[in-house]
C-alpha cells in the first residue's frame, strides 16, 4: 500500500503560481509512476499531469501544456506540481496518485493510489 497526502493547494489571483506538494510513504516509491489528477462537482476527473517513476519521461494535458511543471524528488518520497500562468478554468480539487510499475500513464483507473485531494481556487 502508499498512502499519499497533499498540500500547498489555496486561493490565487488569475495569472498568479501555485506550488502542489504530495508526500508518499508506504512502498519504495521510486518503483511507482505519479499523476495529477483534477475534479470539479459535477464532472469526471481530469487528467493534468503525469510522470514515470525515475522522472525520466513526463507527459501534459493539452489545457496545462506551458504552464504546469510535474517533478519528483525520490531521495524526498515527493511529487510536485508547479502551476503558473494559474487560469479560474483551473480551478478544483487537485489530487495525486500513483501506480504501480514505472511507465506513466493517464486514466484513470490505471492508478492504484489516490490522495484525498487539495482545492485550489483561482479568482479571476
Amino acid at each position: 500500500q502508499v498512502q499519499l497526502v497533499e498540500s500547498g493547494g489555496g486561493l490565487v489571483q488569475a495569472g498568479g503560481s501555485l506550488r502542489l506538494s504530495c508526500a508518499a510513504s508506504g512502498r519504495t516509491f521510486s518503483h511507482i509512476a505519479m499523476g495529477w489528477f483534477r475534479q470539479v462537482p459535477g464532472k469526471e476527473r481530469e487528467f493534468v499531469a503525469a510522470i514515470s517513476a525515475t522522472g525520466s519521461s513526463t507527459y501534459y494535458a493539452d489545457s496545462v501544456k506551458g504552464r504546469f511543471t510535474i517533478s519528483r524528488d525520490n531521495a524526498k518520497n515527493t511529487l510536485y506540481l508547479q502551476m503558473n500562468s494559474l487560469k479560474s478554468e483551473d480551478t478544483a480539487a487537485y489530487y495525486c496518485a500513483g501506480g504501480d510499475g514505472g511507465w506513466y500513464r493517464v486514466q484513470p483507473y490505471e492508478y492504484n493510489y489516490w490522495g484525498q485531494g487539495t482545492q485550489v481556487t483561482v479568482s479571476s
